[in-house]
C-alpha cells in the first residue's frame, strides 16, 4: 500500500491507497467465482504484477503470513486481493486479519490490498513463464 499526501484547506494528511473495503473485495471474489467459475476460464491471465512497496507494507502489519484472494473488479479486470493473517496455534489455521464487513469496532477499515495488475497486459514478454 502506498500513501498519498492530500492538501485541503491548508491541511495535509496522508491517505492510504490501494486498499479496498471488504464489501467490495467480497463482490469481486463472488464475481470471479460466479461469472467465470474456474481459474482456467480466464485464458488471458498468466500472473499478477505486485509492487515491492506494497508487499513490504502488508508484511509490516505484523502478519504471520498473507493470503491472496482472486476477484474481478467492476471493470472486468482480474484482481489479486491480499490480506494479512495470524496463526492460531489452537486450530492450526492462519486466520485472516479481517474483523467484519463493516470494519473493526474502532471504525477503522481492515486492510485488504488491491495493488496488483493482471498479466497480460503488465507482462514481461521475454519471461520464460509468459506463455
Amino acid at each position: 500500500m502506498s500513501e498519498k499526501t492530500i492538501t485541503a484547506n491548508n491541511k495535509s494528511k496522508s491517505k492510504k491507497v490501494n486498499i479496498i473495503p471488504l464489501k467490495e473485495a467480497q463482490r469481486w471474489a463472488k464475481r470471479w467465482a460466479k461469472k467465470e467459475g474456474h481459474y482456467n476460464k480466464h485464458h488471458n491471465l498468466n500472473a499478477f504484477l505486485i509492487p515491492k512497496v506494497d508487499l513490504l507494507e502488508v508484511l509490516a502489519e505484523g502478519v504471520d503470513a498473507v493470503r491472496a484472494y482472486i476477484g474481478v473488479d467492476d471493470a472486468g479486470v482480474e484482481k489479486l486481493m491480499i490480506v494479512g493473517t495470524k496463526f492460531n496455534p489452537e486450530t492450526g489455521i492462519y486466520v485472516d486479519m479481517i474483523s467484519d464487513s463493516l470494519g473493526n469496532s474502532a471504525g477503522v477499515e481492515d486492510n485488504i490490498y488491491d495493488f496488483t495488475e493482471p498479466c497480460p497486459p503488465a507482462s514481461d514478454p521475454e519471461s520464460p513463464l509468459n506463455y
